[in-house]
């Protein structure tokens, strides 16, 4: 017992270690055991669950770190470095309760976005959740970010003085400052306004600048549109706010689709329309709504009719107006093969060219007739 006492007065740090070792022990088999049992209990509720398994290392540095700042926080003053080590010991813990906080809002966000996915036909509800969830979740991180950056930055007195002298000279800072971080506060703000207003969301048909895409991702500072063709299209959320834009998909995925034809003035409209109506039946992308065919227009040589159509979605619509635009042409072809259009002459002047006296060539001396 004199012995130990002997090495406990020769190394003060070694009950403190000791407990400090016990301490995170405890702790993470604290974290491992109620937090399987959580996850465990918490597969029925998707959100719960989801949030749950987000935190799941984030969680594993904190309640460590926690442990060790209550054991710091109980241990003598006249410690050696006791003041360094709680210093540090309270930085690691607001970085790790920031990072648990950030990944409670993505664990939120996820777990939403589970529950409302996107793979039904008519998807304007969960386009419009995810939206909303993804940006408010993005802002939050962010927002989360900068206050957790900001207590770690006020745990240092040579911190403290600077912000107490940036206060001093905030107008012209302020000033600086706001010039210099209007796109990222204008993209924020703007990508706030678009979760509220959301005049456009995931997963929606959009013609911007003249290219048809797809929103395929909304980060908290410009729109990733999916072009037809594959390619990305990168878009500043600000631009949406300052640029008109077509939403094919506003309020609904429903869509109507044009289909023109040019064709000669004696086309029989009936048959064509008995046609129009057997293509659309057969086809799997009508959705029933819409099949109509009229003479829209004329010029001096042809008539232009145009097929309505209407299908579930912006893809279904295209497919099916080529079909039909195929079917038609076919149809026309082997049925009625003059509707298809044509150059007219006036037959009063081809007759008329016809009977004029024409003037005899002169094919040179001797050539006439010979006595």
């Amino acid at each position: 017992m004199q012995q130990l006492r002997a090495t406990l007065a020769e190394n003060p740090w070694l009950a403190t270690l000791a407990v400090a070792l016990t301490a995170v022990v405890f702790a993470l088999l604290f974290h491992h055991v109620v937090g399987g049992l959580l996850r465990r209990h918490s597969e029925r509720t998707p959100i719960v669950h989801s949030v749950l398994m987000a935190v799941e290392k984030p969680a594993g540095a904190v309640v460590p770190l926690l442990a060790l700042q209550l054991v710091w926080q109980a241990a003598p003053d006249n410690l050696p470095q006791m003041g360094a080590v709680r210093h540090v010991n309270g930085v690691l813990l607001i970085a790790a309760l920031t990072w648990l906080a950030m990944a409670v809002i993505n664990g939120l966000a996820n777990g939403v976005i589970a529950r409302h996915p996107l793979t039904m036909s008519d998807n304007l509800q969960a386009r419009r959740i995810q939206t909303q969830a993804k940006v408010f979740a993005r802002s939050a991180m962010v927002l989360v970010t900068i206050a957790g950056a900001a207590m770690a930055l006020m745990t240092f007195p040579g911190a403290r003085q600077l912000g107490a002298s940036l206060l001093a000279s905030a107008g012209v800072i302020g000033i600086v400052g706001g010039i210099a971080a209007r796109p990222v506060f204008s993209n924020l703000i703007a990508g706030l306004q678009l979760a509220l207003a959301q005049p456009l969301r995931l997963d929606d048909v959009l013609i911007v600048k003249g290219e048809f895409g797809r929103v395929e991702e909304i980060t908290g500072t410009y729109v990733v549109l999916k072009l037809w063709d594959e390619r990305r299209m990168v878009v500043p959320l600000q631009w949406f706010i300052e640029n008109p834009f077509e939403n094919w998909t506003r309020t609904g995925s429903q869509l109507l689709q044009s289909v023109f034809l040019y064709l000669d003035f004696k086309t029989p409209m009936e048959p064509l329309r008995a046609e129009l109506q057997r293509l659309v039946e057969a086809a799997p992308e009508w959705d029933k709504r819409v099949a109509n065919l009229m003479v829209v227009d004329t010029s001096e040589r042809t008539m232009k009719v145009r097929a309505l159509l209407s299908a579930q979605a912006s893809g279904s619509a295209f497919d099916l107006g080529c079909k039909v635009r195929e079917g038609l042409l076919a149809f026309l072809v082997r049925e009625y093969p003059d509707a298809l259009p044509r150059v007219r002459l006036e037959t009063a002047a081809l007759e008329g060219a016809a009977l004029s006296p024409v003037a005899p060539r002169d094919t040179g001396p001797g050539s006439g007739p010979t006595a």
